[in-house]
């Protein structure tokens, strides 16, 4: 789970790295419900947290945040984004990510 979870804090960072390096494709600025940095921010936090804490009860759940939160970068909405010609390897891979900590998430633990 933890390299899923560095996958996904590699890309996000990338991102974050683009947004304030103003090189496209890079994310907007905002949305209507949040600024993207402070959300990259608390994304990265999450599966850094998640990573730290391992195959704990919390840090489960905090993993299963991670992965939803990276989502919102990375899930099947961006598909549609009209920049997905220039992001398909980040959406791609940030996908694989998020399903394998997903799965291992809820994966029973081995006895």
């Amino acid at each position: 789970m933890n390299a899923a979870l560095l996958g996904l804090v590699v890309l996000q960072l990338v991102m974050l790295t683009a947004l304030y390096a103003g090189v496209p494709p890079h994310p907007p600025e905002a949305t209507p419900l949040f600024g993207i940095a402070p959300f990259l921010g608390m994304a990265l936090a999450a599966a850094l947290a998640a990573m730290t804490l391992g195959a704990t009860g919390a840090g489960r759940l905090i993993a299963a945040f991670a992965a939803l939160a990276a989502a919102i970068s990375f899930g099947p909405q961006k598909y549609l984004d009209p920049a997905f010609p220039l992001i398909w390897p980040a959406v791609l891979s940030g996908q694989v990510a998020i399903v394998t900590v997903l799965v291992m998430v809820f994966k029973r633990p081995e006895t």
